[in-house]
């Protein structure tokens, strides 16, 4: 793990992330999507995410082991203080800690930006586990301080098969009565290259 650095995601980033996203989208029920995103599309998403939030990469050398990002949730203004969270790991590199690693760093990054709700939309199998999902996700966000929020019935088709979505939320951050609004990536990106060294 020693060798393994966080760091913003960028554009040019999108061949490498479509590469370990579209296993998830081929061969398992993880993502609802059906079809790959191009290069292109996916590039616009790293930008979309980068315009508010920060999107994070783990990288070996020149090899990307995994991603994680946060998005709007709720796209009202009462609800800015919230944020969905993601997270993909290389399907040969699990079991590293890339996951823990890259959440911990975000969630470091969010709290900067004075974001204190967590949400995370999570697939889970309707009964059975089976070859195209399992709970490990779940267990996941429990181990991550994560609690059941939720839980969406027979939401999600694919694969010929129906698939619940569960909702997981973590608090980060203290409530008061006085809020001040959350800033975007671009307004704390000297404090976590000084404080985490993410750049």
């Amino acid at each position: 793990m020693d060798n393994i650095i966080i760091r913003l995601a960028r554009p040019e980033d999108a061949a490498a992330l479509v590469n370990i996203y579209s296993y998830y989208i081929l061969n398992t029920a993880v993502t609802y999507e059906y079809e790959v995103p191009s290069t292109e599309e996916f590039a616009a998403r790293i930008s979309r995410v980068l315009e508010k939030y920060p999107y994070l990469i783990a990288q070996r050398g020149d090899e990307v082991l995994g991603y994680a990002y946060a998005g709007t949730f709720i796209a009202r203004a009462a609800a800015d203080w919230n944020a969905e969270v993601s997270v993909y790991i290389k399907h040969t590199a699990r079991g590293l800690g890339l996951g823990r690693r890259l959440y911990e760093t975000l969630e470091n990054i969010l709290r900067e930006q004075g974001i204190v709700n967590l949400a995370a939309a999570i697939a889970a199998p309707d009964g059975l586990e089976d070859e195209y999902l399992t709970r490990d996700s779940l267990k996941f966000h429990r181990r991550m301080g994560y609690e059941f929020a939720g839980e969406f019935k027979k939401n999600g088709y694919k694969f010929g098969r129906w698939y619940n979505l569960v909702w997981m939320e973590k608090h980060i951050g203290e409530h008061d009565v006085y809020m001040l609004r959350p800033k975007t990536l671009d307004e704390v990106r000297d404090i976590i290259a000084e404080k985490y060294g993410i750049v």
